[in-house]
């Protein structure tokens, strides 16, 4: 296993959960990968909500991707703990802008002020199959 196996995985099964913590609160939801490469986990996030306040509170956080097989014996899932930054870089604003226009719809106003990219970085990656289920000490880690 290597961090380009992990990045075709995420790839390949975007949505995924994104853990953060608030106060001593755990909190997780779905998010939708942007984009993910060497440098790390690309995520869009509206600057209103709450995950975007508790990443900037504390950027420690964690993702899951899960491939969701019918059989469950197919289950696959990769884990990434990390710290997540926020990154200020024109081009991939306006892409992202361009990417999430759609999002205007549900807002009713232009998202593109709102928008903030951030990517997962100093990463610790590994996969979990049903048959790790006793061996999770064990797992082969990839670090990013």
């Amino acid at each position: 296993m290597n961090i380009q196996d992990c990045i075709k995985f995420a790839q390949e099964n975007p949505v995924c959960c994104l853990a953060t913590v608030e106060g001593d609160q755990p909190r997780v939801r779905n998010v939708l990968l942007w984009q993910a490469d060497l440098t790390g986990f690309y995520f869009i996030l509206l600057s209103p909500k709450m995950v975007s306040a508790q990443v900037k509170a504390n950027p420690k956080a964690e993702l899951c991707f899960y491939n969701h097989p019918v059989d469950q014996l197919l289950a696959r899932q990769l884990r990434i703990s990390g710290t997540m930054e926020l990154v200020k870089d024109e081009a991939l604003q306006a892409q992202a802008e361009h990417d999430r226009a759609f999002l205007t719809h549900f807002t009713g106003k232009p998202v593109a002020p709102l928008l903030e990219i951030f990517k997962l970085t100093s990463c610790d990656a590994h996969f979990w199959t049903m048959p790790d289920t006793l061996h999770e000490p064990q797992l082969e880690h990839v670090k990013l």
